[in-house]
């Protein structure tokens, strides 16, 4: 089955690919819809306004609506331009149906009666709600898609489907997800919308076999490491794998914050430097508004997803143009996490710290 996935940012690209085992995730939409296989697209909608947002979104909606399986990736904890975007993939896509389901139990986010929670806090009660970028301002998706109707895990949604339309399913754990998935006899019907638990729920029942093992690597010797954090703990972190692996190359930026597009632009400059002349042989960074930066500043158009060795982490192979340099890479969400995690994170391209 030919899988699409729609994503608003790079992480959730990879978030969303990854239960279905190796994928194509790119930076941009590309041209034309691919043949096979699975392919996620970093929209990049996280930043600017809505209009730009739902612009973007339904344009590859209608490049990739003919795939057997479109999933449209949205933040379990609600933020960005959620209604723009699913109301443009609905519309794009031009399928009858679309299901919404953000819950991500893994991570103690469910939705019950339409209310989205975190830890059993509606999430614009919880830290969420004060996000400095995207501030989530409210936890009802009754209330942010009024058109929407509610259905349960209990078998609702099946005698709803035949006439269409939008619906939000709610789910507090993974059966309730593989229920929900289990309801819609063909996948091809629906726009799906969701966070990691429900493109869990997806390939569980459309790709069972699960994905194979990936490939093995050359050693990393001279990795590059790229942490756009100004966290203590990021920089702590930073000089542990320092003394762990001596050719390893660092780069973050600097304690200033004045300006923080300056400096990720700067950042991303200097790190596709150092890749695209062959100074270094593997690359990992953090945060995926880093790493978008990073790797169009390499010249590279996305990555080859290999596997996700834990939640939150991607490996795989930079592409690009014909003669592009295939390296290693390691993209973690966020921040490492802890000293372990990070030592884990140059382990994968193997190294032996």
């Amino acid at each position: 089955m030919r899988v699409s996935i729609l994503a608003d940012d790079l992480t959730s690209a990879g978030d969303g690919a990854a239960p279905f085992g190796p994928a194509r995730v790119l930076l941009a939409a590309p041209a034309a819809p691919q043949q096979d296989g699975v392919l996620a697209v970093d929209l990049d909608t996280r930043t600017g306004g809505p209009e730009r947002a739902a612009a973007r979104t339904a344009d590859a909606a209608r490049l990739l609506g003919g795939s057997g399986l479109l999933l449209k990736t949205v933040d379990s904890t609600l933020r960005g331009h959620l209604a723009a975007e699913i109301r443009a993939a609905w519309q794009g896509s031009g399928r009858r149906t679309a299901v919404v389901a953000p819950a991500f139990p893994a991570q103690r986010r469910t939705t019950v009666r339409g209310v989205q929670y975190v830890a059993d806090v509606p999430v614009h009660r919880s830290e969420f709600g004060r996000d400095p970028v995207h501030p989530v301002r409210c936890a009802d998706l009754r209330e942010i898609l009024p058109e929407a109707l509610l259905t349960t895990p209990d078998g609702t949604l099946p005698r709803l489907l035949g006439a269409g339309g939008l619906f939000v399913g709610d789910a507090a754990t993974d059966a309730d997800l593989d229920r929900l998935v289990a309801a819609v006899p063909d996948p091809a019907d629906v726009l799906w919308v969701g966070s990691p638990g429900l493109a869990g729920a997806l390939a569980r029942r459309f790709a069972p076999a699960g994905p194979p093992a990936a490939p093995p690597q050359p050693t990393a010797r001279a990795p590059l490491v790229v942490v756009g954090s100004a966290n203590p703990a990021s920089r702590r972190q930073l000089a542990t794998l320092l003394r762990h692996v001596p050719g390893a190359r660092l780069l973050h930026t600097p304690d200033d914050r004045r300006d923080p597009p300056a400096l990720l632009k700067d950042l991303a400059e200097r790190a596709g430097a150092q890749l695209a002349d062959g100074a270094v042989d593997a690359l990992v960074v953090t945060g995926g508004e880093t790493a978008a930066a990073v790797l169009t500043a390499a010249g590279a158009d996305g990555f080859d997803l290999l596997d996700e060795p834990e939640p939150g982490v991607a490996q795989g192979l930079l592409t690009g143009p014909p003669d592009f340099r295939r390296v290693p890479v390691v993209i973690k969400a966020g921040g490492f996490g802890d000293d372990e995690t990070l030592l884990r994170l140059y382990r994968r391209l193997g190294g032996a710290a």
